[in-house]
């Protein structure tokens, strides 16, 4: 792969804290002015990697580029055009947003005028004007997110790293932050996201690569891994188990696989290729012969059903404690 056309290149990573590999040939390869999706469980190696991208963490093997630089032989480089958005907001509730982003600005050693100038650009653009002498303590959620995303924008880097970017935030908080994502995308900003929720993904990453113990297991657009585990399922749950039977074999003649039965829920489900088509047949069907229905309808694989299917465990599952490791690189 051509470094000229990825912003971050990253091949065969090893990361170990004492026996246990965090990383174990870790591979990625995210073209410039993208979303590029990190998904994975607790513990897999998400946080790591990005540490290690970041330049916050060595790696003890193979070699990774972010926006043409080498983040072992030119960290300082690889600095200066990265912007990074942990797991928690850093923002002062002491200060107001404006004066939280003019702090920042001038620990990046912007001149006091550009500082203040540079704090007002952010703002802006992240749509916190009005709330911008306020005390950051008043603040929502989605508020202090949108903030912290401003203040990591100081010096307009060409990559920027958000880890888990809307975890703890309520779905309005959640759509405010992947507002602001699309826009700096929209202006060239290279993002790497990782995070635990599909839906997440779906909406923001052109691409997902998903990792588990260390290794990335599947990489395709998010539409592609779903299709992979088995794309749309109808469900059909059932007044009365007797009818089960009947359920199935209607089920079956629209499915793309075998239909799974559960007696004790009295819910069949199968994945369909043609989603409304299998839909109207299996429900006149059932209408036709009399059976009752308590609920019938289309969904997509959980977050669960992903990592279940790919990684042989659910999402909540823990490997390696991959984020208490913060050894910074020279």
């Amino acid at each position: 792969m051509s470094a000229s056309s990825h912003a971050i290149l990253a091949q065969g990573l090893q990361k170990r804290y004492g026996e246990k590999h965090a990383l174990d040939g870790f591979d990625l390869a995210v073209p410039q002015g993208t979303v590029y999706g990190l998904l994975g469980p607790n513990g897999a190696g998400k946080t790591t990697a990005v540490r290690i991208l970041a330049t916050l963490v060595r790696l003890d093997g193979g070699r990774a580029e972010v926006a043409g630089y080498d983040v072992t032989r030119d960290p300082r480089k690889v600095r200066r055009r990265i912007g990074f958005t942990g797991q928690f907001t850093a923002v002062d509730e002491i200060l107001t947003g404006r004066q939280n982003l003019r702090m920042f600005g001038r620990l990046f050693h912007l001149s006091p005028a550009r500082a203040a100038a540079r704090a007002d650009e952010l703002l802006e653009r992240f749509d916190l004007t009005e709330a911008a002498d306020k005390g950051t303590k008043e603040y929502s959620g989605g508020m202090r997110r949108r903030l912290d995303l401003a203040a990591s924008m100081i010096l307009a880097p060409s990559v920027l790293f958000l880890d888990e970017p809307t975890t703890g935030l309520d779905p309005r908080g959640r759509n405010e932050v992947w507002t602001a994502v699309r826009s700096l995308v929209a202006g060239g900003t290279t993002v790497l996201l990782t995070t635990q929720y599909l839906d997440e993904a779906d909406q923001l990453a052109e691409r997902v690569a998903v990792i588990d113990h260390g290794n990335v297991i599947a990489d395709d657009t998010p539409a592609a891994l779903k299709r992979r585990i088995g794309g749309d399922q109808l469900e059909v749950v059932l007044d009365e188990a007797v009818d089960l039977p009947v359920a199935v074999q209607a089920v079956a003649k629209v499915a793309a696989g075998e239909p799974e039965v559960d007696e004790e829920s009295r819910r069949v489900t199968a994945a369909v290729d043609q989603r409304v088509s299998a839909l109207t047949d299996v429900a006149r069907t059932l209408q036709d012969e009399g059976i009752g229905v308590e609920d019938i309808g289309l969904r997509r694989p959980t977050l669960d059903e992903v990592f279940l299917r790919l990684t042989g465990h659910r999402a909540e599952a823990s490997a390696v404690g991959d984020q208490e490791h913060t050894e910074v690189s020279a």
